[in-house]
C-alpha cells in the first residue's frame, strides 16, 4: 500500500529485508537467540514508522485548519462574522475592484429606507434603453416600487435599478449621492457608486471588507431589514405594471438558497470588469457569517463562487464558536492635581459585563489599559479619562471608556479659607 509518508514506507521494505535475512541465517545456522533479537529490532522499527506516519498525518490535519488560500478562486474575499463585523478572513481583502450587480444590495435597502412599497414611479426612456439583463420596461409604463424590488434582486433587472432611482431621487446622480452617503456612513472609505444597478463605469468599486460591511448593514442594522431579508429570499415573485399589460414572473438567482442549509440572503453579480461576484449571508447553529467574493472567475466558470462560499462557509461553521471574553478590570484610585478632593476613584462603562464573540482554537485574546497616572482638576465625572480595549490578535473588536467616580472641584481661594476655618475648628475642640 502506497503510505502518505515515503519514509514509512521505505523503511518498512527495509525491515522485511532484514527479517528474511534473519530467517535465512537461522535456518542455515540455527542462532535462535539472534533471530529474537533481531526480530525485536524490526518491531522497534515498525512502531517508530508508524509513530511518523501518525506525526505526519497530524501535521496535514493541523495545516487543514486553516484556510488554504490556493483553493478560492476569487482574487479578493472576505469571511466575516455577521455579528460583530470582525473580518475573520480576508484575501486581498482591502483590494479595490468592481462589483458588478452586488451594487443592488445598496440600491435595494436605499429604496427601502427612502421610499414606499406602494409608490409607483414611471419608466423614463433612460431606463427603458439599460443593457440586458432588464424587465423590458416600455417608457411610459408604471409599477410599483415593491414590485421593482423583486425585480432587481431576484433577476438583477438594470432597468429596474434605475427606474428606482430617478423615482426616488430624481435622477441616478442623486440616488448614487444617497447610495455614497451611506457607504461613508458605514466607514467604507473604499467605496463609490456611480451606478444603481452595478454596470462597469469608471469610478465604480468597492473591497471586499466594505462589501460585507455593507451586507451587514442590510440584514441586521437597518430599519428596513426585515423587508429586505423579505424580498432577498423569496424564491419566485410575478407583477405587472399598473395597468396590467406587462406580466413579468422572476426567479431568484441566488443558488446558495437551496445549496445551503441556513443560506440567509445573496446576491450575485456578473460584467466583463468584475467577473463573477457575490455576497452572502448564511445562519446556522446560532452563529451568523457573511462572505464577499470579487473577481471570482469569468466565463466559463459561474459555479467558482459557489465553490468558494462553501469551503468559507463550512470551515467557518467547523472552528469558530462562541465564548465570552469579558474581564472584570481592577482599576486603581488616581491622584487629583490641584484637586479639592485628592484622590478620585475610576469605573469602566461595560454594560452587561459580557462580550461574547466567534472565536477559534488558538486565537489569543488580549486586554490593553489605556489609563492615567494622574489628573489635574476640575475634573469631570461624565468625561473618559481612559480606556479599556480588547483585541483578539491584532484586531480591536470593542473598547470601553473609563470615568472618574465624582466630580472634581479644582482649588481656590474660597475652599482653601473654608479649609482653614475646618482645620481651627477641629484644633479648639
Amino acid at each position: 500500500m502506497k503510505n502518505k509518508n515515503g519514509r514509512y514506507q521505505k523503511l518498512s521494505r527495509q525491515s522485511c529485508k532484514k527479517l528474511v535475512k534473519c530467517f535465512r541465517f537461522m535456518l542455515l545456522g540455527g542462532n535462535f537467540i539472534l533471530f529474537i533479537l533481531l526480530g525485536q529490532i524490526f518491531a522497534v522499527q515498525i512502531v517508530r514508522a508508524e509513530r511518523m506516519y501518525e506525526n505526519y498525518d497530524g501535521q496535514q490535519q493541523e495545516i487543514s485548519n486553516e484556510i488554504k488560500e490556493q483553493k478560492l478562486y476569487a482574487k479578493s474575499a472576505v469571511l466575516m462574522d455577521g455579528d460583530s463585523g470582525r473580518v475573520l478572513y480576508g484575501k486581498n481583502e482591502n483590494a479595490v475592484l468592481a462589483m458588478a450587480s452586488t451594487t443592488k444590495i445598496m440600491t435595494c435597502i436605499i429604496a427601502l429606507e427612502y421610499g414606499r412599497m406602494d409608490d409607483v414611479y414611471t419608466v423614463s426612456s433612460y431606463a427603458a434603453s439599460q443593457p440586458k439583463v432588464k424587465l423590458g420596461a416600455m417608457t411610459g409604463e408604471q409599477y410599483r416600487m415593491g414590485d421593482l424590488l423583486y425585480s432587481l434582486m431576484l433577476e438583477s433587472h438594470n432597468d429596474a435599478a434605475v427606474i428606482l432611482a430617478e423615482g426616488i431621487a430624481g435622477s441616478v446622480q442623486a440616488f448614487a449621492a444617497l447610495m455614497n452617503q451611506k457607504a461613508e456612513d458605514l466607514g467604507c472609505q473604499n467605496t463609490r457608486f456611480v451606478t444603481p444597478n452595478g454596470l462597469d463605469a469608471q469610478g465604480h468599486h468597492t473591497t471586499a471588507a466594505e462589501l460585507a460591511r455593507i451586507m451587514k448593514y442590510c440584514i441586521s442594522e437597518s430599519p428596513k431589514k426585515e423587508e429586505f431579508l423579505t424580498i432577498t429570499r423569496t424564491i419566485s415573485y410575478q407583477f405587472s405594471d399598473i395597468k396590467n399589460k406587462h406580466t413579468i414572473s422572476c426567479q431568484n438567482h441566488n443558488a446558495l438558497l437551496s445549496m445551503m442549509d441556513g443560506a440567509l440572503s445573496g446576491k450575485t453579480g456578473f460584467t466583463g470588469n468584475a467577473g463573477y461576484c457575490y455576497v452572502g449571508a448564511v445562519k446556522k447553529d446560532g452563529k451568523l457569517f457573511i462572505v464577499s467574493l470579487l473577481a471570482c472567475g469569468w466565463p466559463n466558470n459561474r459555479t467558482y463562487k459557489w465553490s468558494d462560499m462553501k469551503y468559507l462557509i463550512e470551515y467557518a461553521l467547523a472552528h469558530y464558536n462562541y465564548k465570552n471574553i469579558y474581564e472584570i478590570q481592577s482599576l486603581q484610585d488616581v491622584i487629583v492635581v490641584d484637586g479639592q478632593i485628592p484622590i478620585v476613584s475610576l469605573r469602566v462603562d461595560d454594560g452587561q459585563k459580557e462580550l461574547n464573540y466567534l472565536i477559534k482554537e488558538g486565537e489569543v485574546v488580549h486586554i490593553q489599559k489605556r489609563l492615567p497616572n494622574e489628573l489635574a482638576a476640575p475634573v469631570d465625572k461624565n468625561k473618559a479619562v481612559g480606556v479599556i480595549e480588547y483585541y483578539i490578535g491584532e484586531q480591536k473588536v470593542k473598547q470601553y471608556f473609563v470615568y472618574p467616580e465624582e466630580s472634581v472641584r479644582k482649588i481656590d481661594f474660597q475652599w482653601c479659607l473654608n479649609e482653614i476655618k475646618r482645620l481651627f475648628l477641629l484644633q479648639s475642640k
